[in-house]
């Protein structure tokens, strides 16, 4: 928009300077130009200068932002997944956020995630003014902070939310990146509106917006405006080896679900069908299935266990609609006149809520309706956990956790056992027998324990003959075990055996050595009792 103004007043200012040299000609120019002689009275008289305009800075298309805009200054802990029992690494980050109505802060869940000191700083204040986290959603990469101080919010302007922006519309970002300590605007246009992954959680995908507008360490949290309204938050980009110039803001829909969402007090997360499905656009195939030649349906492949859609859908159905809406064989439905993923419908429900699908069923038509009334937890270990901390069971000097996504890049593991489990823990159901895959993560070496760093890696299948499912049994079958422990892994190999008083003998000494200020942490639970995101902090 500002450069369509100035293009403008360009164009303007050139028009009056040419119009003024035709009625008034410029004095010649030059130290040997003659003076203008003085005119007689039969003289005529002289002809009017027309003035030339004052450049005056064109208008800000969104308004002050400033006095809407805030800094965040974020000190984080972030878990320590190689030694779970001490507190983590100190970090501190800056991003930004801005205020909304009822005195409200909207912001990115990354820019406050894990953070245990929040301060906000205004413009033209130099004070940074305490602030705290009252709802954080990790799934869709949002949070809401606020301030106690009384004068806080004195004469700042909440901002008002607008629509989806139009593709090649020009969109403004404003943040605080590095490189300086006041506001910074950039401005790009709108190149791509899809559904997206949000790395925050490195499993959930939204809906996105894509735009050129440079989006950096500092810009996140920060409002994308468009006349004068928010049209998405800033959240995420690429770095310049991968692709330049592109990058991601949060869009309205997804802001507002989440107000929606924590407007009861309580933030309940995103609802999903927990299934997995195909295309359907080869004519071949649509004809094995029965199927009309009229470009229609996708094919359900995978349905979770754990999900809501169990008992409800099976493999091999095919759905055709979701809530009316007619599903192409690419999966898209149209909504608002223009084409999304259907899972965009799902996006839009809540907790409690319900979704009606037409579905072919053995070459038959069939109405179901699924109702969300559970979340599906074996998802979770696919995706960062934020704001807990690490389970874990130290015996013997052996670290056993469940695996996860954390644990995973924490140990930077290859070994291809726990790649498979984490990557078909839901496509196989494998969460069904291991709601918890145990892992041997780690070993503390002390003499009762030497010669053990083969079963390093290795998955926790039965402990003296019984079953381990999750790491409450571990924690159990350790308590309550005889003299001799043996512990058999996943897969072929001997048992690896501990002596029981050896093991109690060492304790102290290990736990001295390795400054172990607790043994184990159960506080999560898998299954029903999954771990729940923290909505209030």
């Amino acid at each position: 928009m500002k450069r369509i103004l100035i293009f403008a007043y360009v164009v303007l200012l050139l028009g009056s300077a040419s119009y003024a040299q035709q009625d008034s000609p410029a004095p010649p120019m030059g130290p040997q130009a003659p003076l203008p002689a003085v005119p007689s009275r039969s003289s005529p008289p002289a002809q009017a200068v027309v003035p030339v305009p004052v450049p005056i800075a064109p208008p800000k298309p969104n308004g002050p932002v400033q006095k809407s805009l805030v800094r965040i200054t974020a000190t984080a802990v972030e878990p320590d997944y190689k030694a779970p029992w001490n507190a983590g690494a100190i970090q501190r980050g800056v991003g930004a956020g801005f205020v909304i109505e009822d005195k409200r802060i909207l912001t990115n869940a990354h820019v406050v995630s894990n953070s245990r000191y929040l301060t906000v700083e205004r413009d033209g204040d130099p004070n940074k003014y305490p602030a705290k986290v009252l709802f954080i959603a990790n799934d869709c990469d949002l949070a809401l902070i606020t301030v106690d101080a009384p004068n806080f919010f004195k004469n700042m302007v909440p901002l008002k939310f607008g629509g989806i922006p139009a593709l090649e519309s020009t969109v403004s970002a404003y943040g605080y990146p590095i490189g300086g300590e006041r506001m910074s605007v950039t401005t790009g246009i709108v190149s791509r509106i899809d559904f997206q992954l949000y790395t925050h959680s490195s499993i959930d995908q939204h809906l996105a917006v894509q735009i050129s507008a440079q989006i950096n360490p500092g810009n996140s949290g920060g409002p994308v405006m468009q006349n004068g309204k928010v049209i998405g938050v800033a959240f995420q980009g690429y770095s310049g080896d991968v692709a330049q110039g592109v990058a991601y803001m949060i869009p309205t829909p997804v802001i507002n679900r989440f107000l929606k969402d924590v407007s009861n007090g309580h933030y309940d997360k995103y609802v999903d069908l927990a299934i997995s499905y195909s295309k359907l656009q080869n004519p071949a195939q649509r004809k094995f299935l029965g199927l009309k030649d009229d470009n229609r349906g996708v094919l359900v492949s995978t349905v979770v266990e754990a999900g809501p859609s169990a008992n409800v859908l099976r493999p091999g159905d095919v759905l055709l609609t979701i809530d009316d809406h007619p599903i192409a064989s690419d999966g898209n439905v149209e909504l608002e006149g223009e084409p999304a993923d259907f899972q965009e419908v799902v996006e839009r429900k809540f907790k409690g809520g319900s979704v009606k699908v037409d579905i072919w069923r053995d070459k038959q038509p069939m109405t179901v309706k699924i109702e969300f009334v559970k979340t599906a937890w074996p998802y979770l270990i696919q995706g960062h956990s934020y704001d807990v901390r690490p389970r874990y069971v130290l015996y013997g000097g052996l670290l056993f956790q469940p695996l996860n996504l954390d644990l995973l890049e924490a140990n930077r593991s290859t070994d291809l056992r726990l790649r498979h489990f984490f990557e078909y823990f839901i496509l196989e159901q494998l969460y069904l027998q291991h709601p918890d895959v145990i892992v041997l993560a780690n070993i503390l070496p002390d003499p009762i324990n030497t010669y053990l760093a083969p079963y390093r890696g290795g998955i926790v299948d039965e402990i003296n003959g019984k079953k381990i499912r999750t790491l409450d049994d571990l924690a159990n079958s350790f308590a309550e075990a005889p003299e001799r422990i043996v512990i058999r892994m996943i897969g072929d190999g001997p048992p690896l055996v501990l002596d029981r008083n050896k093991v109690e003998a060492a304790r102290e000494r290990i736990k001295t050595r390795y400054n172990v200020l607790k043994e184990q942490n159960l506080e999560e639970q898998p299954g029903s009792n999954a771990p729940k995101q923290a909505n209030k902090i």
